[in-house]
């Protein structure tokens, strides 16, 4: 495909002047289409080029938020709910969290994604059906990480709705990704559920996503004549693999060699674990005779994922080093969106790795990415619109997905 736009500034430039147009093109995709009611996307910007690297549709990190981005995302949110429980009145909602309750940041995040909701005036409780969280009693006391007080109660269901205390509650908000499933039956239950919980890791691919993203990507790019390399990282999958045995490792070494062929010299390669979450699951080489020499050690790390999912399917992914800078450390944005809109982010630093390297990894630190106060002083900012158009993208992309594993819709 010829393209008019083929460089990186000429992109940053396009979007700019274009906003009103590509938010338009992108409004009138997801018309129809089953959107998550939050998602985060993790961006690396690079010299030449933009690229998500992960999507998220059970995210943490809202405590990462700015103040007034938070403020903002209510209204987007209270619409959002009125749809997806078909237009019912919703007071009470519940949010079941994950059960990693000893991770004190991650209470911090349920704290301040509660807020977001009481602020606008709903009735916001904790439950979970994980009974090893309650060791025999119908709650469980907790302390975020910055000493706010947390109580998760017992879930239960009762003519196929969920009960709280033995209040009915009007709809549910799922923060559980699902990497190991909530046993209930969810194809009976009537209280409304978003994000659809038959979208967790459980079920979900990387590949997958990624397969679905460059087709949103063409058919974007094509609309817009812009280079379709400006705003992805290439890829390869590789499936039928067994870390442990060895399995599959000529090809995923093979797969390697032949993605560094496309790339520029001494860029690395991303080996991800196609359902790993939390960072986990994932090597950084720069050649297939890496990926075969991998001792124990290493290959138990891409092995077994977060509640021992066993990995079985890898992502081979460019990888873009950053060019982005916080505090002189290199870093990446993720960019959180409610219905499908952006609603603000931050920016992802890490002090122990390299630009080239996994950043979502120990020695992270987070710095708040205020979207809410670039549109308050109304400043023209490139870099900032692309990262929400990528946003975007990516979680059409992931509307595909769910529309696939709901409705067996055919496959990517």
């Amino acid at each position: 495909m010829n393209s008019k736009i083929n460089t990186k500034a000429d992109l940053e430039e396009f979007v700019t002047c274009n906003w009103k147009a590509i938010n338009n093109y992108l409004d009138g995709q997801f018309k129809d289409k089953v959107i998550p009611l939050y998602s985060s996307v993790d961006i690396r910007e690079g010299k030449n080029k933009f690229a998500p690297v992960d999507h998220n549709i059970y995210p943490a990190g809202f405590n990462n938020l700015c103040q007034l981005d938070r403020d903002a995302a209510g209204e987007v949110f209270i619409e959002a709910i009125r749809r997806n429980a078909g237009g019912s009145n919703v007071s009470k909602v519940c949010i079941i969290p994950e059960s990693n309750t000893k991770n004190t940041y991650y209470l911090d995040n349920l704290i301040y994604l509660a807020k977001i909701f009481i602020e606008e005036g709903f009735d916001i409780t904790f439950a979970s059906f994980d009974e090893s969280l309650f060791s025999g009693e119908s709650i469980v006391r907790l302390e975020s990480f910055s000493k706010f007080p947390l109580e998760i109660y017992r879930a239960t269901i009762k003519d196929n709705l969920l009960y709280v205390n033995d209040h009915a509650q009007d709809f549910i908000i799922l923060n559980n990704d699902q990497s190991s499933p909530i046993e209930i039956n969810w194809k009976d239950l009537k209280t409304p559920v978003a994000p659809s919980p038959f979208i967790g890791w459980n079920k979900r691919q990387k590949v997958k996503h990624f397969c679905y993203y460059k087709k949103v990507l063409d058919q974007f790019c094509s609309e817009f004549s812009i280079n379709p390399d400006l705003l992805q990282a290439k890829f390869k999958a590789v499936e039928e693999l067994d870390f442990s045995s060895k399995v599959g490792f000529e090809q995923l070494a093979s797969s390697v060699d032949e993605l560094v062929a496309e790339l520029p010299e001494d860029t690395n390669v991303f080996v991800k674990a196609s359902q790993g979450t939390y960072g986990m699951g994932i090597m950084v080489v720069k050649s297939g005779a890496e990926v075969l020499s991998m001792n124990r050690k290493a290959r138990n790390k891409m092995d077994i994922g977060k509640n021992k999912i066993k990995f079985t399917t890898a992502l081979v992914q460019e990888g873009v080093e950053s060019i982005l800078k916080y505090d002189d450390l290199p870093s990446e944005v993720a960019i959180y969106l409610a219905d499908g809109q952006p609603i603000g982010g931050f920016v992802r630093a890490n002090k122990e790795k390299g630009a080239d390297s996994n950043l979502n990894s120990r020695g992270m630190v987070f710095k708040k990415y205020c979207i809410s106060e670039i549109r308050e002083n109304n400043e023209a900012q490139s870099k900032e619109a692309v990262y929400s158009v990528i946003a975007r993208l990516a979680t059409l992309a992931s509307s595909y997905e769910i529309e696939e594993i709901i409705y067996n819709k055919e496959g990517c």
